[in-house]
């Protein structure tokens, strides 16, 4: 059983903060997350305590770093149940989805071939793909979703062909707020082919991620959303596609050795797509965020009964006597949207 009061004391942004003199009430978590104490004193003791680089040195200082490099990077791969060399570190689920896009979409995809996507993604999750899709010739394709804001199997398998080559998704859109199925989605397009890429950003804070039950060959998340710190990231992919992906960007840190002919060997992943100075206080931070979800339990993070409970309230709330909470999409998968009166031809009179 969570208790609320206790948490909320853990975030100093709810403490001694208020709004025309009633309690600060913050209802934009899909969009960022306050900080706990715990993560910004994480993020401190970087500053304070090391503030060194990682990968650069040979001193007591810089090991210390590099060891917590490692020791974060390997919570992270237990969070997702991924493999600690599958994690690749980036500034947030927008470029680790641009890598993914660009490092393995730009090198394989042809003219032809088909990107799916559902119409219901953040711009993050098309925007890239558009340009993709314009470098390869390849050709944008999206499921349809149902009159209730739904994205099905069957449509699904109505939509995917013999043509596509990767099918690209968010486990919980930020537009409806629906789950997909993507283990179900992944066994399908595996058997044609295609590759699955993920967008984690509003699934992993708030339910149990299994990369190797759901079998998707990309993961992205942000850290930010999930009460981290902003400006780090995470890309997940199965160990056999990063080895062939090309890196975003290259740089110090991801290469073994180069000359002066143009000749690049670079270091196997996840090193080869973390040119240039990591974002260590913000590493230093998301593994101290990880520590605090796993103390809640992401179990009673994500209880269906509270849900509801919730849920049913938005449908009797009025706020002001001006406004009403209603639904969009489905009773189970969906975020509430706040209309006026006059909006909405049959209002209730009760």
């Amino acid at each position: 059983m969570i208790n609320v009061n206790k948490i909320r004391k853990d975030f100093p942004m709810l403490q001694n903060k208020t709004q025309k003199g009633h309690p600060l009430v913050y209802l934009d978590n899909a969009a960022t997350t306050f900080k706990p104490q715990c993560v910004i004193d994480a993020c401190n003791s970087y500053y304070l305590n090391e503030n060194a680089n990682s990968h650069r040195g040979d001193y007591d200082l810089a090991f210390k770093v590099d060891t917590k490099v490692d020791e974060v990077r390997t919570k992270v791969a237990n969070f997702i149940n991924a493999e600690k060399q599958e994690i690749v570190f980036t500034s947030g689920t927008s470029m680790s989805l641009n890598m993914i896009a660009f490092g393995y979409g730009f090198k394989f995809l042809k003219e032809g071939d088909e990107i799916l996507l559902s119409e219901a993604e953040h711009a993050s999750n098309v925007l890239p793909w558009f340009k993709v899709a314009e470098l390869t010739k390849a050709t944008i394709k999206y499921i349809p979703l149902t009159k209730e804001g739904r994205l099905t199997i069957e449509n699904f398998k109505k939509t995917i062909t013999k043509h596509t080559k990767v099918v690209s998704l968010a486990l919980v859109t930020n537009v409806l707020g629906f789950n997909v199925d993507i283990k179900e989605i992944s066994k399908i397009a595996h058997e044609y082919g295609a590759v699955v890429v993920c967008d984690g950003a509003q699934s992993v804070p708030h339910m149990k991620t299994d990369v190797k039950d759901l079998d998707c060959d990309f993961l992205s998340f942000s850290a930010h959303k999930m009460c981290g710190p902003t400006g780090i990231g995470i890309l997940y992919g199965k160990f056999d596609l990063l080895k062939i992906m090309d890196p975003l960007m290259s740089g110090g840190g991801d290469n073994a050795r180069f000359d002066m002919c143009g000749n690049v060997a670079f270091l196997a992943p996840p090193a080869k797509f973390e040119a240039g100075t990591l974002n260590l206080e913000g590493i230093y931070g998301l593994g101290a965020c990880i520590d605090y979800i796993n103390n809640i339990g992401l179990d009673n993070i994500f209880h269906n009964k509270d849900i509801k409970k919730r849920y049913n309230l938005y449908y009797d709330i009025k706020l002001n006597n001006n406004f009403l909470i209603e639904i969009n999409g489905d009773y189970w998968h969906a975020n509430p949207n706040i209309y006026k009166k006059s909006d909405i031809i049959n209002y209730p009179n009760n």
